[in-house]
């Protein structure tokens, strides 16, 4: 668990830093939602497998959007 835990991080700041290479121009439901997608990501990574992690993504840029949008 303790593997994939540091893979998702790896992943997750890798990510990161490409994006930072994108368009600078994101608004706030955008920021909300990608910020969702990778903290839910990241917990269902360290949940379960890549199903978690999928569910935890979606869910998270789920909620992260309508965070976002208040």
């Amino acid at each position: 668990m303790k593997t994939k835990f540091i893979s998702a991080a790896v992943l997750a700041v890798s990510l990161l830093g490409l994006g930072g290479c994108g368009n600078m121009n994101m608004d706030r439901t955008t920021v909300g939602t990608v910020g969702g997608a990778v903290v839910g990501g990241l917990v269902g990574s360290a949940v379960g497998g890549t199903g978690a992690t999928i569910a935890g993504a979606a869910a998270g840029g789920f909620l992260g959007n309508q965070a976002a949008k208040r």
